[in-house]
């Protein structure tokens, strides 16, 4: 494992928040409109609901009330789809969220003058969501009724709150090119008048997708392996690598792109593989290397085709984080300094 004293060091990522800052001038955003004015740019944070902190709580409200101060526009709330297996077509909605919930979350959202993402994900124990795949026409079919079933009443709950933006899927690799999304998609527009996104994992397959020109941005997931937590170098050629094919996309299929998620984890090593999770590997903290990849995403993907950034992630525990802390949430931790300096003309 390559050595992370630079990274991890309080100048670094002091440094890292400066060159950002004067890179993109505190993000005021120059960009050409293509379908999306200023206004709608939807730059904040994944926030995930946790135990004893639910959407509506006063904590939660606190939590969302401080992503404000660190200037975000936007939060991306998720409620949980589940499945036992990725080919079991046995999928309900989730116990973490229920639809009082996630009417709380986005009145508190917007109470706070924060627009809206309504994200499903789906949950399998132990497996990523693009392993989704079942064994038979048949279940398929199950697949997709219980699905679109699903969030269909997801859409209805985002159209009554009036949610700005609606993911009809999340990371759905195994299943993108299947054509019940056609249908999907119309059950959605039918019942949430709102913009329809979905977000496909990493550039690579979201150049794959054919359903773009159907909703209202292409929605990417960017969790690319950058190399060692050394090589800085390294990860800003991937990261305008990637940035230049989003937009390319973008001017192939006439649509703007929003960044669904870009995070790692605060942990030593995190740079080799920013989707690991805490389970997968134990580490020590290391909250610069965190902050310093952060920042490079923002400053690769500050270009007139991307209309919006979603940080993965941040809890509604108020108290989450902090510098001991080697999972993906950035609260408490520098990468918070990076973000106040991207949004918001404060980091002097």
């Amino acid at each position: 494992m390559p050595a992370t004293g630079t990274t991890s060091s309080p100048h670094f990522w002091q440094g890292a928040s400066l060159a950002l800052a004067f890179t993109i001038g505190a993000f005021v955003w120059l960009y050409e409109d293509i379908g999306w004015g200023n206004e709608t740019r939807l730059d904040g944070f994944n926030v995930i609901a946790v135990p004893g902190h639910p959407y509506g709580s006063a904590s939660a409200n606190m939590a969302l009330t401080q992503a404000r101060k660190l200037g975000a526009r936007a939060i991306a709330v998720i409620p949980f789809l589940w499945q036992p297996t990725p080919a079991s077509p046995d999928l309900t909605r989730g116990t973490d969220m229920s639809d009082d919930e996630l009417r709380a979350a986005i009145r508190d959202a917007h109470a706070l003058g924060l627009a809206v993402v309504v994200k499903p994900h789906v949950w399998i124990p132990d497996h990523w969501a693009g392993t989704v795949a079942m064994i038979s026409e048949d279940d398929w079919q199950l697949w997709f009724a219980n699905y679109g079933s699903e969030l269909n009443r997801i859409a209805r709950v985002a159209a009554e709150e009036k949610a700005e933006a609606l993911v009809i899927g999340n990371e759905l690799s195994a299943t993108e090119q299947r054509p019940e999304w056609n249908e999907l998609i119309d059950g959605a527009r039918e019942r949430y008048p709102g913009r329809l996104l979905y977000m496909a994992h990493n550039v690579e397959e979201a150049e794959r997708v054919q359903f773009w020109d159907r909703l209202d941005a292409i929605g990417v997931t960017l969790y690319p392996p950058l190399g060692t937590d050394a090589d800085r170098d390294g990860w800003q050629a991937r990261m305008r690598a990637i940035a230049g094919r989003l937009d390319a996309l973008a001017a192939r299929r006439e649509k703007p792109v929003v960044v669904g998620e870009i995070g790692l984890r605060s942990a030593a090593g995190a740079a080799a593989r920013p989707w690991e999770s805490t389970e997968e590997r134990a580490s020590s903290p290391d909250p610069g290397l965190q902050a310093a990849v952060i920042a490079d995403w923002l400053a690769a993907l500050n270009r007139p085709s991307v209309t919006g950034i979603l940080i993965w992630d941040w809890l509604t525990d108020p108290d989450a984080g902090g510098p001991n802390d080697t999972d993906f949430t950035v609260q408490h931790k520098p990468a918070e300094r990076v973000l106040l300096c991207a949004w918001t003309p404060e980091c002097g």
